[in-house]
């Protein structure tokens, strides 16, 4: 009787770390407007969305029935240019204040 042997375990290679994009980490300085909500000081892309996020988390800004909807206060008005954007359309719009 020919009995099966059992295939052997091929592990892939390891990948290597993801290094992170420079672009990403470049420090760039923020509009009046949106230095109102990050402070003046250059910031990276990644650093700016994330203190945007602490300031709509702190202030309950995102809308209670569609959580992707940020609905604006007055700094972030300046910002977005309207009252209500998607969390998506957030980071096109923030990147416009950032040179």
């Amino acid at each position: 009787m020919a009995t099966a042997k059992p295939a052997a375990a091929k592990k892939a290679p390891a990948k290597p770390a993801r290094a992170p994009n420079p672009a990403f980490m470049k420090p760039l300085t923020p509009s009046a407007a949106l230095a109102a909500v990050v402070g003046s000081a250059p910031l990276p892309r990644t650093e700016v969305v994330k203190k945007v996020w602490a300031h709509i988390k702190a202030a309950n800004l995102q809308d209670a029935a569609n959580k992707r909807m940020i609905n604006a206060d007055d700094k972030l008005k300046a910002v977005f240019g309207k009252p209500q954007v998607t969390m998506f359309e957030m980071t096109k719009l923030l990147n416009a204040h950032l040179k």
